[in-house]
């Protein structure tokens, strides 16, 4: 047993001293680098034994020599040699823990005599020794030797020209080093430059993050030269590329691992280019070369002058302006479009009643305008808007150039004359039909005469307005345009007017070539007011384009007539009087209409029991004639009535088979309506009442009692509770041949209002006179029988009675009875009863009885439980064993001992 402990002993030490295997690594060389720059070589000891925190000593030798130049420990201040012993003290020379198993070697600014194999050491604290305790690194230190000479920019660019930013890096090859070179432009107010583009070392060029869509689309190229030369060019610089440029030159090495290393950098700056703005160089002049006094028929000629720094590097659009709308415009791409207005006068015109206008470009800047066959619409101010357009490099996702639009300017105005003499002519306004009233025709005539100046196909045309009177229509004295008819003939109505042109309720005419009318069917209220016309004069220019040469307006012509509001008068009277029930009751209402023409009527029949009491709608007809039985009506009964017009001003209203119900006072309201024209909806002109004529007649019906009454007033839970509503009747007798069941019928209600939970009564349960019974809802689990003992006795049960069922009940009971006179079922008033109270019980007994047997129960089962555990326990476990008998063979029993 101790042997194999041994041996697991050993194991374990052995398989220690295997995996703790130390391990010391440096930065993987060799490393060059430049003179007077900072050098830093890490140091890393790992799988070692002993502190967690280790020491370190560097060294240096020159080659593969033995002897070594002690340089620095963490351990001994006195460990460096005398000759490095200053540096150390100046941090020339310092070592820098980074973590408990590394450090790092610095050198401020390497010495060319630096150079050589610098070695970190690990003093051992391994209780085994294994692994490797130091490990080295050769350092190679050369000459700065790196130039980096710019090319200063020119200062001012004008915008959308282009910048070469050239700059020459160098250095002298001894190591294997490599070159980059960097342009960065710091813009006015930033706080940090912007990387534009970065050349190398590897022999690719990347952009910086504003500028990688500008370098994909073209708009900066980089140009290697020779001897070091390096130039990027920047395409159609804008204002926001002014600021100071600077270029960067950076001399590289590529390390083992590959990983690249800047051992030197020199920054150079270039200089400051400010960006002229388009809109400073852009000027525009326009002029004419000939009179601007022209005669119709003549040619307009106007020149467009446009100069600027950057000419070349612009696209311009240039367009003309006639008055300040758009003429001509000619695009970027050369190609003249005509502005967005009306034209009549073929592809090339400008626009309808001017003449025939083109532009061309006559030399770089020069744009001339052409109107040939001016007319006095050719007139006005004529001026020269330019757009200068700069191109930017690559295309739209859609495929289309980048432009961008740099400025916008417009010339001065050049004035343009054209003398035309004006047709003569005097316009006249006459009433040709006054009206009267509302309603009746209008007509009014337009007559020109003394017609001079007006050429051989020159034509007349015509344009009606109405301004209304003060206090008329929704806009007191507004003047709202009716139509006109051009100098084709064509009728272009005005927006208020549109649709009674349209539907002939008026009508613009001439008549003759002098006379023009204006027509009303019917004339409204709002039409009344001045009427004024202007009749137009055109003439025919060189293209065949009618243009409007003059206009002459006519006085003003009223149209009034004294208003006077409509009225109605209705009287109603009886043709059949109704004196028994069962009777028809007749009765007609005939109406006066005045100050009102053609119209429509809508009638309503109403009726009153008394003066006191609300008014009920029984019948109504519409001006469509169409007839509504109103909300009093029996549906039983709308047989029995009829609505008719018996006359052009008489109505006629029919009640067959009357009954006590429809006693009381009867009228009629009839109300006028007016519509100007077929399809339109009907306008309420006046309305009016009628007297009231009464239908009376007397009939003794039966009269009833009710009474409820309950067979307990207090129930245990889950019994039946009924109450029993019972009626009596007396008076008229039943008809011969009839029994009283035949001729009586009831409707009955059952009402509760609860014990607990408020005093808000709601109904249970009814039966209608037909026998149908509907249940409302109940909060209780209880169910509802109504059951008929006889004609006049109902019974209300309650199976299954809740706590909730307890409170008062009554019954509410409408007899119906079929009259004597009419024949007919005639309502009687409502029965209310007295109130029973209904008590439900709480058992106590039956409500604990159940619980005490399962009790009891429960006892006795868990007793004889115990009792019968406690006999098994004690058979079982508590019986003596078996008495064995001491053998009497003494010497066998020594032996066993």
């Amino acid at each position: 047993m101790d042997n194999c402990l041994t041996a697991l002993i050993f194991c374990v030490l052995m398989l220690g001293a295997v995996v703790e295997a130390r391990v010391v690594t440096v930065s993987r060389g060799p490393l060059i680098r430049v003179a007077g720059q900072p050098v830093s070589v890490h140091c890393e000891v790992t799988e070692y034994g002993g502190p967690r925190e280790q020491d370190f000593e560097w060294m240096r030798s020159s080659g593969d020599s033995v002897d070594r130049t002690k340089i620095i420990s963490t351990f001994d201040p006195s460990f460096s040699h005398a000759s490095l012993s200053p540096r150390v003290a100046s941090g020339d020379l310092s070592l820098s823990r980074t973590s408990d198993n590394q450090v790092e070697l610095k050198i401020s600014e390497v010495r060319l005599e630096d150079a050589g194999i610098y070695w970190c050491q690990t003093p051992s604290t391994d209780s085994v020794i294994s692994g490797n305790y130091e490990a080295k690194v050769q350092v190679i230190v050369i000459s700065n030797t790196l130039k980096v000479s710019p090319v200063a920019p020119p200062p001012v660019v004008p915008e959308g020209s282009d910048i070469t930013l050239s700059c020459n890096v160098t250095r002298e090859l001894s190591q294997p080093t490599y070159l980059s070179v960097n342009w960065a432009v710091k813009k006015k107010g930033a706080a940090a430059t912007e990387d534009i583009l970065t050349f190398g070392p590897q022999g690719d060029a990347i952009a910086g993050p504003k500028y990688t869509q500008r370098y994909a689309d073209g708009g900066l190229r980089l140009v290697p030269g020779r001897n070091g030369l390096f130039e990027l060019v920047m395409s159609r610089v804008t204002n926001e590329d002014q600021g100071i440029y600077q270029c960067t030159g950076a001399e590289w090495t590529h390390e083992s691992g590959g990983t690249w290393m800047k051992i030197m950098e020199s920054v150079k700056e270039m200089g400051t280019v400010a960006v002229t703005p388009t809109g400073q160089s852009l000027s525009v002049s326009a002029s004419s070369p000939s009179s601007p006094l022209l005669s119709p028929g003549n040619t307009l000629t106007l020149l467009c002058s446009v100069a600027a720094d950057n000419l070349p590097s612009l696209a311009v659009e240039v367009g003309w302006l006639a008055d300040g709308r758009d003429l001509l415009t000619m695009d970027r791409s050369g190609v003249v479009v005509l502005s967005n207005v009306s034209s009549t006068s073929g592809a090339t015109g400008a626009q309808g009643g001017r003449g025939e206008a083109s532009l061309e470009r006559t030399a770089a800047g020069d744009y001339r305008l052409r109107v040939r066959g001016v007319s006095l619409e050719d007139g006005g101010l004529y001026t020269c808007r330019v757009r200068a357009f700069i191109q930017r490099e690559g295309r739209r996702a859609g495929g289309g150039e980048r432009w961008h639009m740099a400025t916008e300017k417009t010339s001065s105005p050049v004035t343009v004359k054209v003398a035309e003499i004006k047709p003569s002519l005097s316009v006249a306004l006459e009433s040709l039909q006054q009206p009267h009233m509302m309603s009746q025709p209008t007509e009014l005539a337009c007559h020109v005469t003394n017609i001079t100046h007006l050429p051989v196909g020159g034509r007349l045309g015509v344009t009606w307005e109405h301004t209304t009177l003060p206090a008329v229509g929704d806009d007191p004295q507004s003047s709202h345009p009716i139509g006109s008819l051009d100098a084709h003939g064509n009728l272009l109505p005005g927006d208020m007017y549109s649709d009674r042109l349209k539907s002939g309720l008026m009508s613009l005419s001439r008549v003759e070539p002098n006379t023009f009318k204006l027509h009303f069917l019917r004339t409204k209220d709002i039409d009344m007011g001045q009427y004024v016309c202007t009749v137009s004069a055109w003439t025919v220019n060189s293209q065949g384009v009618m243009l409007k040469a003059a206009e002459y307006k006519s006085t003003p012509q009223t149209v009034r007539w004294a208003t006077k509001l409509p009225s109605l008068s209705v009287v109603a009277k009886p043709l059949r009087e109704a004196s028994v029930g069962g009777a028809t009751f007749e009765m007609s209402c005939s109406l006066a209409l005045e100050n009102l023409g053609e119209a429509g009527f809508s009638v309503l029949v109403q009726s009153q029991e008394s003066e006191e009491s609300s008014v009920r709608t029984i019948m109504s007809l519409s001006p469509d004639n169409v007839l509504q039985h109103g909300g009093a009506t029996d549906p039983n009964r709308r047989d029995s009535l009829v609505l008719s017009k018996s006359g052009p001003s008489e109505f006629l209203f029919r009640l067959a088979g009357v009954q006590l119900s429809d006693r009381g006072f009867y009228w009629c309201d009839i109300t006028a309506w007016t519509k100007q024209q077929a399809g339109q909806t009907w306008t309420k002109a006046t309305s009016a009442e009628s007297n009231k004529v009464k239908i009376h007649f007397t009939e003794n019906g039966p009269s009833f009692s009710l009474a409820i009454q309950s067979d307990a007033s207090s129930v245990y839970p889950w019994e039946t509770a009924k109450m029993e509503c019972s009626l009596s009747v007396s008076g008229t007798a039943p008809r011969s041949g009839t029994t009283q069941s035949d001729e009586l019928a009831y409707e009955v209600r059952w009402f509760f209002t609860r014990l607990r939970g408020g005093e808000s009564t709601s109904q249970v349960a009814s039966v209608d006179r037909f026998g149908v019974v509907r249940k409302d809802a109940r909060n209780s689990s209880s169910d509802l029988s109504i059951e008929r003992q006889d004609t006049h006795t109902y019974t209300l049960s309650i199976h299954g009675t809740q706590d909730s069922d307890g409170g008062e009940y009554y019954c509410i009971a409408t007899p119906w009875y079929l009259s004597s006179s009419t024949g007919a079922w005639t309502q009687a008033g409502e029965l209310m009863s007295s109130r029973v109270f209904l008590t439900i019980r709480f058992a106590v007994w039956g409500s604990l009885r159940l619980p005490l047997l399962y009790g009891v129960a429960a006892s006795i089962g868990v007793g004889i439980f115990s009792l019968v555990l406690g006999l098994v326990c004690a058979q079982c476990c508590c019986r003596n064993p078996t008495h064995t008998p001491r053998s009497r063979n003494k010497l066998m029993d020594l032996e066993m001992d």
